[in-house]
């Protein structure tokens, strides 16, 4: 009798782990097929990082098991620090969500710039589509016409939302470097700052991309229509070794390190995040998927017809460069809060 009992118990136990199997498999091979995926965008439509998402929407899918569709959502507001909101504290961790914030989003905590409420050590990062190099610019009637121009003379510069980069670095630099950047807020995107600029409101613009500089004002690099004082980024752009890299006018550890903190996030210029906690699998299909895709020969065609200049950054790229900046001296960051009114 006991033995007949034990038999149906190991029966039932048997039936109970192969009907969970079925299951099992789907999470790790077929769990996309049929879904809708959405990509969540920190930003109003038709910028640069709109245009990355909506080029990665179209070919992704392609590249996960199952093929499921992708749809890219915007969600502005804060300066894409909603969006991070959302995808960090209420998007499913099932990998059926993610999103694109700006490039200052792993670092706004650090900063302590308000809204910023999220932990970047703990998104499941994808990587980014881009590794850009930003320059600083003052137009050509302006007495500024290099850094050490810029560091006797008052230069005003647009900024497009306070925790935007064109807000952000001109503080920093005029810290570490000695500029005299004077910071005008309220234009509603960069495209606003430049017109301004020709127009006479301001004498420059301090956070503008070498390739949307090519796409957007070609006309005023061919008519010599301003200056570019020095590149920002770690590393300069290969077209351009002649003009120098903001590091370079640093005259200390401390003060290079202070730029490094806000310069960084222009290797990860597109960088794209699911929710924290996602299952392993799932997370490591969807970045997978995503590196797959960034290297496909038809999305590396679309951007660069859509002047986008696609370039591979891994996840750990992001995460390797967060943990340092994160490891900075604790005086570095006050530093850094103290020229961004966020002490």
């Amino acid at each position: 009798m006991r033995c007949g009992r034990h038999r149906t118990n190991v029966i039932a136990f048997m039936s109970v782990l192969c009907a969970a199997l079925p299951a099992a498999a789907q999470s790790s091979s077929e769990f996309y097929a049929g879904k809708t995926v959405s990509i969540f965008i920190g930003f109003g439509p038709g910028g640069a990082y709109d245009l990355s998402a909506r080029v990665l929407a179209r070919h992704m899918g392609k590249h996960l098991p199952g093929h499921p569709q992708m749809v890219p959502k915007n969600m502005p507001g804060a300066g894409s620090l909603r969006a991070a909101a959302y995808i960090y504290s209420v998007a499913p961790k099932d990998g059926t969500e993610f999103g694109i914030f700006g490039r200052t989003a792993p670092i706004d905590p650090l900063l302590g710039t308000e809204g910023a409420k999220y932990d970047p050590l703990k998104f499941t990062w994808l990587g980014s589509t881009s590794n850009e190099v930003s320059t600083c610019v003052a137009w050509h009637t302006t007495p500024v016409k290099t850094a050490q121009d810029a560091m006797q003379h008052e230069l005003s510069v647009g900024a497009a939302g306070v925790t935007s980069p064109s807000a952000m670095l001109p503080k920093i630099f005029n810290l570490a470097i000695g500029t005299k950047f004077k910071v005008i807020g309220g234009y509603p995107a960069s495209a606003n700052a430049l017109t301004a600029m020709e127009n006479g409101e301001l004498g420059g613009f301090c956070s503008w991309g070498w390739v949307p500089m090519k796409s957007m004002r070609a006309d005023w690099i061919r008519d010599k229509k301003f200056n570019v004082l020095f590149q920002i980024a770690l590393r300069k752009h290969p077209d351009h070794p002649e003009v120098p890299l903001v590091l370079e006018f640093a005259k200390n550890d401390d003060d290079r390190k202070l730029i490094e903190l806000v310069v960084a996030p222009q290797q990860f210029a597109r960088p794209f995040a699911a929710p924290p906690d996602l299952p392993h699998e799932r997370a490591a299909q969807l970045r997978r998927a995503f590196e797959a895709t960034v290297k496909d020969p038809a999305f590396v065609e679309e951007s660069i017809k859509l002047k986008l200049e696609p370039e591979f950054v891994s996840h750990t790229d992001i995460e390797d460069s967060v943990r340092r900046l994160y490891a900075f001296p604790s005086a570095v960051i006050a530093r850094a809060r103290e020229a961004m009114g966020t002490k």
